[in-house]
């Protein structure tokens, strides 16, 4: 099998469990070296641990090259401690995926600013902190003109923060800016060779096992080589590392959604549909007329049947 991650080094935030550790392990078999990153708290953000070893053990059994790290993404202390240690110990960075997430499930008038504040504090600034000091260590070596940054940061999204969530208001926002860092992060970044996308994946995990209805976490080396679940955690993991590689650098800013067997490509906000025209200023008392088309009743999430 041709790899597209040889020489590599990637940081994989959240990489304990689930999602994150189906990427820290299809980086690996492409090649590339992993710092597998999980601070092994509880889906709520409670507690810690070495649920990264698990990860680096797996690893490091099927001859990939993996350290672990037990750090706060939440931290500007941990954070940029990640980037140094990955650069220390294999000599560079290239990839930097931000996976790393907890959820508190409350509907609004029940969830507390802390379930609030915590979510946001892994979800976004997680990811903010680890794009900045990437972008600093990068930014660096092109100012030196060492020769071509092909930096790659991968985010995660999430239906949640792309169509909405009820119960999760915290969680729901917190994806949602994720996909406004990485368009802006894309357009500060590309100018020194970096790409920047989010991957909104799909799958049974620790996480999705909260939501009613969902059966239990599968994880993503339970399964063999040639066995297929179409809520795999790891379903995701071969689109993130080619968007990690060389042959990535014309995609940038872009928004994909990877469910099932389906790869999607999401577009933000447009203004594709005018609903009316005026030469104007509008009159509020006349408007009820604009807004009784039937087009808002079909995007209202609460009148879809």
């Amino acid at each position: 099998m041709s790899r597209l991650l040889d020489g590599k080094v990637a940081i994989v935030t959240g990489a304990g469990h689930g999602i994150g550790r189906g990427h820290a392990l299809e980086l690996a078999k492409h090649g590339a070296s992993v710092l597998v990153n999980d601070l092994g708290t509880e889906v709520d953000g409670t507690g810690s641990g070495r649920d990264a070893d698990a990860t680096v053990a797996l690893i490091t059994d099927r001859g990939g090259v993996a350290v672990a790290n037990y750090g706060d993404v939440g931290s500007e202390r941990d954070t940029k401690e990640m980037v140094d240690q990955a650069v220390e110990t294999f000599g560079r960075l290239d990839i930097v995926v931000n996976n790393a997430g907890i959820v508190r499930d409350r509907v609004v008038w029940k969830m507390t600013p802390e379930d609030f504040d915590l979510v946001m504090r892994v979800h976004l600034r997680g990811s903010w902190l680890m794009t900045h000091f990437a972008a600093i260590h990068w930014r660096s070596i092109a100012q030196k003109a060492e020769g071509p940054v092909r930096g790659r940061i991968v985010n995660t999204t999430s239906g949640a923060g792309l169509v909405g969530n009820f119960g999760q208001s915290n969680y729901a926002t917190a994806k949602a800016a994720i996909a406004g860092l990485t368009l802006t992060t894309s357009l500060e970044l590309y100018s020194i060779g970096v790409t920047v996308n989010a991957i909104g994946p799909g799958g049974l995990t620790r996480l999705s096992a909260t939501i009613p209805g969902f059966d239990a976490a599968i994880e993503p080396d339970e399964l063999g080589d040639d066995e297929y679940h179409p809520l795999d955690p790891a379903g995701s993991s071969p689109v993130v590392a080619w968007l990690a590689s060389d042959e990535a650098q014309h995609v940038t800013g872009q928004v994909i959604r990877v469910l099932r067997d389906r790869i999607y490509l999401m577009e933000g906000w447009t203004e594709a549909v005018e609903v009316a025209s005026g030469e104007r200023r509008w009159d509020a008392t006349k408007l009820g007329t604009v807004f009784a088309t039937d087009i808002f009743k079909t995007r209202a999430p609460g009148l879809r049947a």
